[in-house]
């Protein structure tokens, strides 16, 4: 079998691959763009070749950047298009891909990558773990009542309704630019976000809303008339969906969600991709008036390069740590010693008892602080040397912020 990269004439065969992998068939083009596979950087996609030249499996990714705990931004390879075809499964294809791009990451320089899992048992065993988790909100249009916050009371703040700033209703062909300015405003101060490439703006190559996907958006402006926010949404069946909220401050969020809670002749408003412990729940009269339902990962992080990684981002915490991490995909067994000091880190090989042991797959779990070590010490598979080593790891590992990522690829 022969792994190789593609060139811009392999484009046909990779995506009727791809597809034919998942029993799919390749969407027509439609007017104004669309195509998820239009974003696809030929030079970063791989075939798998059978000795007689048949391509069988397809691997590929994405140019990103990731925003780490502290603000950093880091490149993160995507990952996406990964198949094989019914045909050649269980032969050893995928692992001999996924080896491959990950040599070709290192080789690159990346210190880690991230990916979307389409099925969560696939990719653990090739070192990703899931670092953001996304839900789905249901608030019945009867029960949508916001409550007068008792902070706003106490300080006298403006009521409910009374917020700075405007929101305006437009179509999405109207407010593209928009989007594109206030979406990359608010990925660089979000830890777990990616960025978007204007690439994929410009191709329209997405979910909404970048796809050319008939939506509403309903903009916010500050008080000097700069869009800060903004909510992609559509109503079918008496539904009101909103594709996704950016928002640069939890005022412009509370605002954009009042307007789409309010809309007349809607049964349901439906939030999708809101983080685990947004503050929207608690934010209704009826604190029972959002369902939470589709709980679960989003965005998964493989550390190809542990110290860089882990001195890339902030810190909020000062200590040490030591930490043996195993990586059975690679081959590979390394000891760091974590050193945290006034934000920054440093990390370095080291012979000394370990405090915590972990696969990498865990490592890039916690490394956002979207999921705490602690957790997985009581899930049996992070292995806690002494009783303080799994508090004095959360403390350290946290994040100023729950990360979150909306970005589909």
């Amino acid at each position: 079998m022969e792994i190789r990269s593609t060139t811009s004439e392999d484009l046909d065969v990779f995506v009727n691959t791809v597809h034919a992998a998942f029993g799919h068939f390749p969407e027509s083009p439609v007017e104004g763009g669309g195509l998820w596979w239009s974003a696809l950087e030929t030079d970063r996609c791989l075939l798998a070749l059978t000795e007689e030249g048949r391509p069988v499996g397809t691997a590929a990714t994405h140019s990103f950047e990731l925003t780490l705990p502290g603000g950093s931004l880091v490149p993160a390879p995507g990952v996406t298009a990964v198949g094989v075809l019914p045909s050649h499964r269980r032969r050893g294809v995928l692992s001999a891909m996924m080896r491959h791009q990950l040599a070709q990451l290192r080789a690159q320089g990346a210190s880690l990558s991230v990916l979307l899992a389409s099925e969560a048992t696939i990719y653990g065993r090739f070192g990703y773990g899931p670092a953001t988790y996304t839900a789905r909100l249901t608030v019945p249009r009867h029960k949508a009542a916001l409550a007068v916050p008792r902070a706003h009371k106490a300080a006298g703040a403006p009521a409910v309704g009374e917020e700075n700033g405007s929101v305006e209703v437009l179509r999405r062909a109207e407010c593209g630019e928009i989007l594109e300015e206030v979406y990359d405003r608010y990925r660089r101060a979000q830890p777990g976000a990616l960025s978007r490439p204007h690439r994929w703006w410009a191709l329209r190559a997405g979910q909404p809303p970048i796809s050319p996907a008939p939506r509403y958006i309903a903009v916010h402006r500050d008080n000097d008339g700069v869009p800060d926010g903004y909510a992609s949404y559509s109503i079918t069946s008496g539904t009101l969906t909103v594709d996704e909220t950016i928002a640069l401050d939890d005022a412009v969020f509370t605002a954009l969600a009042r307007l789409v809670l309010g809309h007349d002749l809607v049964t349901q408003v439906v939030f999708r991709h809101v983080p685990p412990d947004h503050p929207l729940r608690w934010q209704f009269a009826d604190f029972c008036a959002a369902e939470v339902s589709g709980d679960s990962d989003w965005l998964w992080v493989r550390l190809l390069d542990v110290p860089r990684a882990l001195t890339a981002r902030g810190w909020l915490t000062d200590g040490e740590l030591v930490l043996d991490v195993d990586d059975p995909f690679l081959g590979e067994r390394n000891r760091y010693l974590l050193t945290t000091r006034a934000g920054k880190a440093e990390c370095v090989p080291t012979h000394r008892e370990p405090d915590l042991s972990l696969d990498i797959s865990d490592l890039g779990s916690i490394y956002l602080g979207g999921t705490t070590p602690s957790t997985l010490v009581r899930a049996g598979h992070i292995h806690a040397h002494h009783p303080g080593a799994a508090p004095l790891a959360d403390a350290l590992f946290r994040a100023e912020r729950s990360p979150h990522c909306l970005h589909w690829f």
